[in-house]
């Protein structure tokens, strides 16, 4: 008779437990596999291109700070390609950058780089 009182607890407990939702039983945390977001960065440039004159303006608008250059591809063999140095757009901030070609220009665009 002793051995049934001291296991009625144990059995009231375990009923109790297998009782519960599965919803309330606690999970493992698992994650969904999933990459994190990606932090926004990149100026937003535009270009604009008169006769042999090339001039962009970059616009920074996040945290990070994007070092911005102007590529100008000429379009004669003779003339030459130019790279401008790297300028550093800090958050908010609008920079100007600008190059030529001796005659026509064939295609301009802008790389950008993540400053440290």
């Amino acid at each position: 008779m002793r051995l049934s009182r001291s296991l009625a607890p144990v059995t009231v407990a375990l009923v109790l437990v297998l009782s519960l939702p599965y919803d309330a039983l606690p999970h493992a945390r698992v994650s969904d596999a999933k990459p994190p977001a990606p932090g926004r960065f990149g100026a937003s440039c535009r270009t604009a291109v008169r006769g042999s004159q090339v001039e962009a303006y970059c616009h920074n608008p996040y945290v990070d700070t994007d070092r911005v250059r102007l590529h100008i591809e000429c379009a004669r063999w003779w003339d030459i390609d130019t790279d401008s140095a790297p300028v550093d757009a800090w958050p908010a901030m609008t920079v100007r950058l600008t190059g030529r070609c001796w005659k026509e220009v064939r295609s301009v665009w802008i790389s950008h780089q993540k400053a440290r």
